[in-house]
């Protein structure tokens, strides 16, 4: 689907696919594990705190049925969602996780909405419920070999009618492209056999914002970043903070935006032999209007960045000692994206952290307390810009 067609906004929404059991997760996490699994645990930490999230008529889906994914296709269409990004998990070897929906989908033109593909290249490991750093599936991204495999894997989706393009090139998503190595010659690979197998190139956009920041060390052949929310909005109050007079506060600063896993910021300040001691992992409550006021004033803007918006956030789902962005509701939403909308944004793209993401409350999909109302908040706000 060719995005060079006007200068409209459009709207992407962040797709997560783990919504239907796997032989890992039932090892890992327990049989019968899916993200609803973390949804329905959820139990409110403070008064006024929204969970557990339940999605509107207890719609607990299961993402193996692609009946499922045609409705979503519908209604996020419906209410002026252009495009779903589809999280990809690729491994070792070529070992994938979660592929069932995507593939269903690719086979399923019932399925009928654009899409694309956001590689979610990031080590699996027990930290992110709060436990511990242990790696329970690890990223090696091989050499050339394993490249050329996961493309010819990724072309079937690049060659997909439905397929997100610009300019005729196929729009790849990467997570944290800096954690790859030999990210520049995976990428000249990619683009190689793309231009063999009949597109003019590959368009490569960063997901994470770590390594925007950090410019000095970043020369990752990237084309675009998405200003991927709320966590931009965090880099950007930490980078106006820091005011480089501190040698040592300087070296953890730039440690901190250059790494990108937990087990790389330890090992990184144990070289600096600092003063470790245990951080007292607690509750962390943001505010909600204070980080839309970040995003739409504060943050940088520019020809290489797409804009990036966020429904709610709330990961105490998975984690107690997590964080909410507190005060969120449909009709501020609605105002934040109007403004959104008025501003410059490569690719005249919004990406929207998502469509579906549950256990994170970051989510467009009916719910029980909200209905459709922060779907129909972002119609309005898409029918009032145009």
């Amino acid at each position: 689907m060719e995005l060079n067609v006007n200068r409209e906004k459009k709207i992407i929404a962040l797709y997560l696919p783990q919504f239907h059991t796997i032989p890992e997760n039932d090892k890992w996490w327990g049989e019968g594990f899916t993200e609803w699994t973390n949804t329905r645990k959820a139990r409110p930490l403070f008064e006024g705190h929204y969970q557990p999230k339940t999605p509107l008529n207890e719609n607990y889906y299961d993402l193996t049925d692609v009946t499922v994914m045609e409705k979503q296709a519908e209604l996020a269409q419906k209410h002026g969602v252009f495009g779903f990004c589809y999280y990809h998990y690729w491994f070792k070897g070529g070992k994938k996780l979660l592929e069932k929906p995507v593939e269903n989908m690719l086979a399923n033109k019932k399925v009928n909405i654009p899409f694309c593909l956001c590689w979610a290249n990031e080590n699996w490991s027990r930290n992110w419920d709060g436990g511990n750093r242990e790696i329970i599936m690890e990223q090696d991204y091989g050499g050339q070999k394993d490249w050329e495999k996961h493309f010819r894997y990724l072309l079937d989706f690049f060659k997909d009618e439905r397929y997100i393009t610009w300019n005729g090139s196929p729009i790849l998503v990467v997570y944290k492209p800096e954690e790859i190595e030999q990210f520049n010659k995976m990428r000249s690979c990619f683009e190689k056999l793309a231009v063999e197998a009949g597109f003019p190139g590959l368009i490569i956009v960063r997901q994470f914002p770590a390594s925007y920041f950090n410019k000095s060390e970043n020369n990752l052949n990237i084309d675009y970043t998405v200003k991927f929310e709320p966590v931009m909005a965090s880099y950007t109050e930490a980078y106006k903070n820091y005011d480089g007079k501190n040698s040592k506060v300087k070296a953890v600063f730039k440690n901190f935006l250059k790494a990108v896993h937990a087990e790389k910021v330890w090992k990184s300040l144990k070289k600096m032999k600092a003063n470790i001691k245990p951080v007292k992992k607690e509750l962390i409550i943001e505010d909600y209007d204070k980080t839309w006021d970040v995003i739409l004033n504060k943050e940088p803007y520019g020809e290489k960045l797409i804009n990036g918006a966020f429904t709610a956030w709330d990961n105490t789902a998975r984690n107690v000692c997590g964080k909410v962005y507190h005060g969120s509701t449909p009709e501020k939403f609605e105002g934040y994206m109007k403004e959104l909308l008025k501003k410059d944004s490569a690719l005249d793209l919004i990406f929207i952290n998502a469509w579906n993401e549950w256990a994170e409350g970051a989510y467009l999909e009916p719910d029980e307390k909200y209905g459709y109302s922060y779907l129909e908040a972002l119609k309005r706000a898409i029918d009032s810009a145009v």
